[in-house]
């Protein structure tokens, strides 16, 4: 689903706290991360951010950050958390398949549940695109949906993950867990944290 008018949908007519995918609190497996130093400081892109609490929980912790959702309502509401924050991001309505930043801009790439919501035509781009955007030896931290949930096209093997990623990034170790989401329901995710490959 990439169409912006269904996520402004679900911004609009839903409480936060009701998003399964909005916890109110930065992610624990980030913020697990982070403090253990496996992050690179520096840029960082939080692609799909959402509301921003990752996106702000970034900013805090020292890197430089920009937000991209296709949703107009997200970013909003993102503006508004940034600001109660008092925070310095910049926050975009993008789409996420046509990244609008110039090559080698990053140093870090976040993704929570955004790969696992690009349409399987777009998934090459999508990838392209996240490896040009990234610096040499940037990092591309992917959370994203597990088989586990049952089959379906958005929910992945860890072998599904290598070969879709392979080309442009080497990886480090895959994280496969549960979580508890916002909207009650525990769902099953991979975590992998990738290093850009310096060609492709």
């Amino acid at each position: 689903m990439s169409d912006y008018r269904e996520w402004d949908q679900f911004y609009h007519d839903n409480p936060l706290d009701e998003l399964g995918w909005e916890l109110g609190k930065p992610r624990p497996v980030l913020v697990e991360y982070l403090q253990a130093g496996f992050l690179p400081k520096g840029r960082a892109l939080d692609v799909c951010c959402g509301a921003g609490t990752n996106t702000i929980y970034l900013a805090q912790n020292g890197f430089e950050v920009t937000g991209i959702d296709i949703s107009r309502t997200a970013i909003e509401i993102a503006k508004q958390k940034a600001a109660e924050a008092d925070v310095s991001i910049d926050l975009l309505n993008e789409s996420f398949i046509e990244l609008p930043f110039a090559s080698h801009e990053f140093d870090f790439v976040w993704d929570m549940g955004c790969f696992h919501h690009v349409e399987i035509q777009d998934r090459p781009r999508f990838i392209a695109g996240i490896h040009r955007v990234l610096k040499t030896g940037g990092a591309y931290m992917l959370t994203c949906f597990s088989y586990r949930n049952g089959r379906a096209w958005n929910h992945f093997t860890e072998q599904q993950i290598v070969s879709l990623f392979c080309r442009y990034f080497d990886f480090g170790e895959f994280r496969d867990y549960s979580s508890l989401e916002g909207d009650g329901v525990v769902r099953f995710f991979y975590t992998v944290l990738m290093k850009k490959k310096p060609f492709t």
